[in-house]
Formats: C-alpha cells, structure tokens, sequence
C-alpha cells in the first residue's frame, strides 16, 4: 500500500518526479483565538464527575484505521514529525523527530512518541462520553480534526496519566496557553462537562495568553 499525498498521487510517483517522499498532511489543528477560548469556557455546564463503573479504554477503540489505510497514531505521527522516514510500503515510520510541548523536549525514538489525547479518555467518561454510544467514543478516541491528539514524550504522557488540567499542568509553562484553549475547546465541541476547579484551572492558563 502506497500512502497518498495532498495531491492524490501515490508517493512511489513522487520519488519519479524528483520530489521528496513521504506524506503531505496538514499540520495539527490550530487553537481557538483567545476570545473564543473564553467564550466557550463560560459556556461549559459544571457538573459532579460521573461514576467511572464501566470504563475502559478499549471502549473507545482507539488507533482506529483511517480513510487513507492508516491508523490513527501513524496518522498523527506523520502529521506531527519531522524527517519522517517510513518503512517501504506501509505507514509505519522508522525514524524521525518529535516535539513534546507538554516539556518542551523532542523525540526522536518511534516507539517513544506517545500519542495523547488532550482531554483524557477516562476523563471524557466521567464528564459525558459514559453516555455516548460506541461510534461516538470512537470518533473521539481518534479525532483528527479537532486538537485532540498531540506528541508527548512518554515521561510527560506518565506524568499526566488520566488528569485534567486541575491535577496537572504542563512543565513547560508557555504551552499553557495553547493547552487551557485546546482542553477547553475539546470540551466545548464534545460537550464535555467541567468542574468548578477544572475551570478555574483553565480560565489561569487562559490569562496567560498574550494579547
């Protein structure tokens, strides 16, 4: 199987016109304008946290395979990294460069470059996602669209396990901005539930965007 670029050209037929292999997939999804983050924060509905009876993280089928033949984590992988190179045929990188914005570290080990899910699967449950039905915990645990799925060093994906942003902050304090506004979106788009201390926590990273 060939990956597809862009364009829609097989990437052997790259390599026959010269260009450079691999593929071309669109960068991360931006984060809310700063006022958009706010906005959507206000309008998060606070509720107690939801039993966890139930929970696992197989409900959420996740690293599902997408349109293009890969799966999830290959996906966001090739989307995220640099100097990407795959193994012949398939979607599997075998080297590359990844950058954690949780600690402002980067990876260059595949096995290494954890996959996150920005609001985490567990926490997801006990705001909302306990109700859903199984394709909708599916196409959140492989949302592509939404900033959902970001590198983390696996230290940083350890540290932070199953929290929100009221237990757990990342170490690199200038991605809090873009953290509390993609958390907060996630949530907003999902129509997750928060807490009074999750939203305090969010609405602190939130002034800590520049103007």
């Amino acid at each position: 199987m060939f990956r597809r670029t862009m364009f829609g050209l097989p990437t052997v037929s790259l390599v026959i016109l010269g260009l450079a292999a691999g593929p071309a997939l669109a960068e991360p999804p931006a984060p809310p304008s700063t006022a958009t983050a706010r906005s959507e924060l206000a309008a998060l509905s606070v509720a107690a946290p939801h039993s966890m009876d139930g929970y696992a993280r197989d409900k959420f089928d996740i690293w599902s395979t997408q349109p293009d033949g890969c799966t999830t984590r290959q996906d966001v992988l090739a989307r995220d990294g640099k100097n990407i190179q795959d193994q012949p045929n398939t979607c599997q990188p075998t080297s590359g460069a990844w950058y954690s914005a949780y600690d402002d570290t980067t990876v260059t080990v595949v096995a290494q470059a954890t996959i996150d899910h920005m609001v985490p699967l567990a926490e997801a449950w006990r705001s909302g996602a306990d109700t859903w039905t199984a394709e909708q915990r599916k196409a959140f645990g492989n949302d592509l669209k939404d900033p959902q799925l970001l590198i983390a060093s696996e230290s940083s994906n350890s540290s932070k396990s199953d929290s929100g942003p009221a237990d757990w902050k990342p170490t690199n304090h200038a991605f809090w901005c873009t953290y509390a506004k993609d958390y907060t979106h996630i949530k907003a788009v999902w129509k997750l539930t928060t807490t009074d201390a999750e939203k305090g926590a969010l609405s602190s990273m939130i002034d800590t965007c520049a103007n």
